[in-house]
């Protein structure tokens, strides 16, 4: 019999990296692959993503509606509830043997929560990171605890994981998702991006991808600002922006960033890209800028700088190519102009990537195809020290 894995995904972003974990699992005779789809792919604000997955040629195995129609926290809190009543009925209908998950987002808490009561055992990707300006970061921890198998992505991630109490047996170091995206993924040429995306790059250009900062209050609408004041006084820089996730303040930053859109003909914003369109558009420009992930993630493997604004990546391992700054006109403008600066252009060429060198996919689908999940259940805290 065929073992069953429930994968859960919320975001474009999230799916970007599960994809190929997902291709392995459904190419693997001895694995059945079950897909749960829930939040931002199901949102037509945020582009109805779930289509992407369609035309991947995945089955959607059940749809948990969780977003309403609010980016407060009171709404957010809300969402989880409903997530959970959602991924409670789903796990009873597909009773998987494993549920895969990856990250520290609301709607995953909620999906592991269910898990939990129901008994089903986790495997959790990208655990034991640090963002210490979000609530996402005690999201990712809660979630660890709440696992059973653990993949991450960098060995001091995996010494973190123990920390928590996990034991090693059962934390694996495979890297990071992204990077077998970047190298299995066939990605665009200029000329083809350009009629693609509806934008043409010029002399500079940057990529920018800036999330609401969600352990501080009533920051977000003072640090956008400073950002698009930063870029407005760019000379020569055609600018791409990728919109928000659905976090507290996100329509704010919808809202701020269409406004320069419109006074701008230089710059454009896009919902959503998608994985090719977007690691094409980082392969383009001269550099990334906001607070995202993938700036210190994926940039560096493309030899590209990387502005870091703000505490909403502290505490993640970060390359030579990335510059960190404070959310404010004067740091980013600092820091863009180092960007720029053709010594640190030319030192981009030696940047060395912190998250493995690929196969993290493979090296997932090998361990949940053979692992005994006999008494998984039952886990023991594992002391730092412990023979």
């Amino acid at each position: 019999m065929s073992r069953k894995i429930c994968v859960v995904t919320g975001t474009r972003a999230e799916y970007g990296l599960l994809r190929w974990v997902m291709e392995g699992i459904r190419e693997r005779p001895a694995l059945e692959l079950q897909l749960i789809v829930t939040g931002m792919h199901l949102s037509p604000e945020f582009g109805l993503t779930y289509r992407e997955i369609e035309k991947d040629g995945f089955h959607i195995d059940r749809k948990v509606e969780m977003l309403l129609s609010s980016d407060t926290s009171t709404g957010l809190a809300k969402s989880m509830g409903v997530g959970l009543i959602g991924f409670g009925d789903a796990l009873e209908q597909l009773k998987p043997d494993l549920m895969l998950i990856l990250g520290d987002r609301f709607e995953i808490f909620s999906a592991v929560a269910a898990a939990m009561v129901a008994q089903v055992p986790v495997a959790h990707l990208h655990g034991g990171e640090a963002t210490e300006g979000l609530i996402d970061e005690a999201i990712r921890h809660s979630i660890t605890k709440m696992s059973h198998l653990h993949f991450v992505a960098a060995d001091e991630y995996r010494r973190r994981v123990i920390q928590l109490g996990e034991s090693p047996e059962r934390v694996f170091l495979v890297g990071a998702l992204g990077i077998d995206s970047i190298k299995k993924l066939r990605l665009l040429d200029r000329n083809a991006l350009e009629e693609l995306i509806g934008f043409k790059f010029g002399h500079r250009n940057l990529l920018v991808t800036y999330h609401p900062v969600t352990l501080e209050s009533g920051t977000s609408r003072q640090s956008m600002e400073a950002l698009l004041a930063a870029l407005d006084d760019l000379e020569d820089t055609n600018v791409i922006f990728t919109m928000p996730n659905a976090d507290t303040d996100g329509r704010m930053f919808f809202e701020m960033i269409g406004d320069f859109v419109k006074k701008h003909p230089n710059s454009r914003a896009y919902t959503s890209l998608g994985q090719v369109k977007y690691f094409s558009c980082m392969q383009q420009v001269d550099g990334v800028v906001g607070n995202s992930s993938s700036g210190l993630i994926e940039a560096p493997i493309f030899k590209k700088g990387t502005v870091n604004i703000g505490d909403r990546q502290g505490g993640r391992l970060k390359a030579s190519s990335v510059i960190d700054c404070k959310p404010d006109q004067a740091d980013i403008t600092a820091a863009l102009q180092r960007l720029f600066s053709p010594g640190f252009q030319a030192k981009l060429k030696t940047t060395k990537n912190l998250y493995g060198e690929g196969g993290s996919s493979a090296k997932v689908v090998e361990t949940i195809s053979t692992i005994s999940l006999e008494n998984i259940l039952k886990k023991r805290f594992y002391d730092l020290g412990q023979e």
